[in-house]
């Protein structure tokens, strides 16, 4: 059942756009990238965190996350200040 969960894919949101992902648990890289070939438009060095109820996390390149289908994620330049 290990096994079949970390080959589903799911749906996750990266800048308001759908991302499909496989397994559940990913890095920050891996979520950019997936984002990148999936024509959200991002660069590899933009900074990403996850949405949570109370606020923002930020998520480095080498960092683990769970994802699921409820997962959000927000990918900005480094040099953005919003």
């Amino acid at each position: 059942m290990t096994e079949a969960k970390e080959n589903r894919t799911i749906t996750i949101e990266v800048n308001k756009k759908p991302v499909d992902v496989t397994g559940s648990r990913l890095s920050g890289l891996a979520i950019k990238q997936a984002a990148i070939s999936q024509e959200v438009n991002i660069e590899l060095d933009f900074q990403l965190a996850e949405i949570k109820p109370n606020g923002r996390d930020i998520v480095g390149d080498d960092d683990l996350v769970a994802v699921n289908k409820n997962s959000k994620f927000v990918a900005t330049a480094t040099d953005d200040n919003s």
